[in-house]
Order: structure tokens, then C-alpha cells, then sequence
């Protein structure tokens, strides 16, 4: 793996992240404005990350989003993790997790298939979750395409002109499936600043576009929206598998800015918006934005 792959887009989300750093700092120090002093600095553009430290891996949030929805695909499948580095590896090849709308001759999507192919037709391919669910229909038809090599399973189901090219993104691949189907806990964290109240029903209608109907069988086990709070805020508690529920926190994270949704709760953790670049935090009592976070019922996850 080249050494720029770790660090995907990573000019400008070290940049918003200093921006971020800076603005902290001098609110710390100098607090409030006064009358005559310069205005505070504007807010950091939106981004997320996977992991946290030296080793995080910047990604812009449409890239957060594709990569979540490849996991929850393969969640709603009970695909192994192997099935998602190979899919996350082809999309980086083919797009670097963009949903695309042109490609050569008539690709199109995540993983730039063809219409004229077989794979569906252009509408179909240029939403994930449609282009995902072909992708991986094609992977399990591969024998043995959980311990080859990942560039040759990508491969086997792409049929490119350079099967090789998908190797330099096995490490990276490998990275972000950890993350994202939640093998490694509270790895995705995104950060926006939010404004007016979450589109709930729109993300709880994507959220079952992914992840399926919900049902005692299922990821997704059921729904229902409650108030909670001093603001009786709106908020919806998803009832999720406890195999799948990271993956599932990880897709409302990197969806969060889409629908609107300021905060996420989970197996004693929260995570907020607006200080999201800090990753989930643990719950004590009040959040890191002053709100209060009241209980979270065992085996959900609460997004408001």
C-alpha cells in the first residue's frame, strides 16, 4: 500500500482539524468575545475519520457514507469481513469511495459497473446500496473468495483491465473494515455544526434501505421514536442485533449530517456533532455539548 493511501484526502481534513484545534484553544484561553475583539473563527468544514490518533484515516463524508453503506449490506447479508475489505478495496480502485456519475464508456457508481454489462441500468448503479447488494451477489459466486487474495476476488467479480491495481488498497481496506463493521468499537466519527431539528423518518427509511426490514431475526430489530430530555427532543431509538449494532452507529455517524442528527448514544458512549472530531466520548452524566444523556435502553442505540 503506497504510503498516500493511508492518508485519503488528508490535506484538507488535517486542515479543518487545526481549524478546529485553533478555535478550541483560543475560546479556552480568551473565552467569550468581547465588544471590539475579532469574531470567533467560523467553523471547520464537515469531515469524518476512522480510528482516532496518528493512525486515523481522514474521509470526506460522502466517502463515510459509501463506505457505510458497503458494510451494511454486508451486515444485512451476514457477509464476513472479509467480504467488505474486498468491496471497500474495489471501491477505492475504481472511485475512492465516489458515487459517480460518469466513468469510462458507460460506468457509473461506486464500483463504475456497466450497464451494458449486465449490472443494471444506469439509475439502478448510481445508488450504493443497488450497486453494493450486485457487487456482492457477484462476490460469493467466487469459490474460495474468502482466503484469496483480495485484489484477486475484487477482480473475479470486476473483471478490470489491471486486476492488480486493487492490491495497493488491501492495507486501507483492511483498516476501514475494522471500523466499520465495528470490529473495532466506536472507530467512525464524523463532525458538522447542526442546524434545525433531524429528518428522523428519512434516516430511519435509509437506515431499512440498508440494513433491511427490520424483525427479531434481522440486524435491525425494530423502531420507535420517543421525547426525551428537559426539551422533550425528539429522538429515535433503534433496537439493533448486537453483532451488527456498531456497524449500524457507525452508518447513522456517517450519515448524520444527511438527516440532521446532532447526536448518537450507544453501549455507554455518545457522540456528538459539533465536537465529533474529539470521536465517542464516554457518557458521565451530561455530553460534551450540555446536553443531558438519558438512559439508553441494553441492546439499542438512541439518534436525535
Amino acid at each position: 500500500m503506497p504510503p498516500s493511501s493511508r492518508r485519503l484526502r488528508a490535506v484538507p481534513v488535517i486542515g479543518s482539524a487545526l481549524v478546529l484545534a485553533l478555535a478550541a484553544i483560543g475560546y479556552l484561553v480568551f473565552g467569550s468575545p468581547r465588544h471590539g475583539s475579532p469574531p470567533p473563527a467560523p467553523p471547520p468544514p464537515p469531515g469524518c475519520q476512522a480510528g482516532t490518533g496518528e493512525t486515523s484515516i481522514p474521509l470526506d463524508t460522502d466517502q463515510a457514507g459509501i463506505a457505510a453503506t458497503i458494510a451494511g449490506i454486508a451486515a444485512r447479508h451476514r457477509l464476513p469481513q472479509r467480504a467488505v475489505t474486498i468491496a471497500l478495496a474495489a471501491a477505492l480502485q475504481e472511485t475512492k469511495l465516489q458515487n459517480l456519475d460518469y466513468g469510462d464508456r458507460d460506468s457509473v457508481g461506486v464500483f463504475q459497473q456497466r450497464p451494458s454489462q449486465g449490472w443494471g441500468s444506469t439509475a439502478e448503479l448510481e445508488n450504493p446500496v443497488y450497486a453494493t447488494t450486485k457487487f456482492f451477489a457477484a462476490l460469493v459466486k467466487v469459490p474460495g473468495y474468502t482466503t484469496m487474495p483480495v485484489d484477486q476476488a475484487a477482480q473475479d467479480v470486476q473483471h478490470s483491465a489491471d486486476g492488480s491495481a486493487y492490491d495497493q488498497w488491501t492495507g486501507l481496506a483492511t483498516l476501514l473494515a475494522g471500523y466499520f463493521t465495528g470490529a473495532s468499537p466506536a472507530g467512525v466519527s464524523c463532525w458538522y455544526t447542526p442546524a434545525g431539528h433531524a429528518d428522523l423518518a428519512g434516516a430511519m427509511k435509509q437506515l431499512t434501505a440498508t440494513f433491511g426490514p427490520a424483525s427479531k431475526d434481522a440486524v435491525l430489530v425494530g423502531m420507535t421514536t420517543v421525547r426525551s430530555g428537559e426539551k422533550k427532543k425528539k429522538e429515535t431509538v433503534v433496537h439493533v442485533q448486537r453483532d451488527g449494532a456498531w456497524t449500524v452507529a457507525a452508518f447513522l455517524v456517517a450519515h448524520a449530517q444527511q438527516y440532521g442528527i446532532s447526536q448518537i448514544r450507544y453501549a455507554g458512549y455518545v457522540w456528538n456533532a459539533a465536537n465529533g472530531s474529539m470521536g465517542w466520548q464516554r457518557v458521565s452524566g451530561s455530553t460534551a455539548s450540555g446536553r443531558t444523556a438519558s438512559p439508553v435502553p441494553r441492546g439499542s442505540i438512541v439518534a436525535g
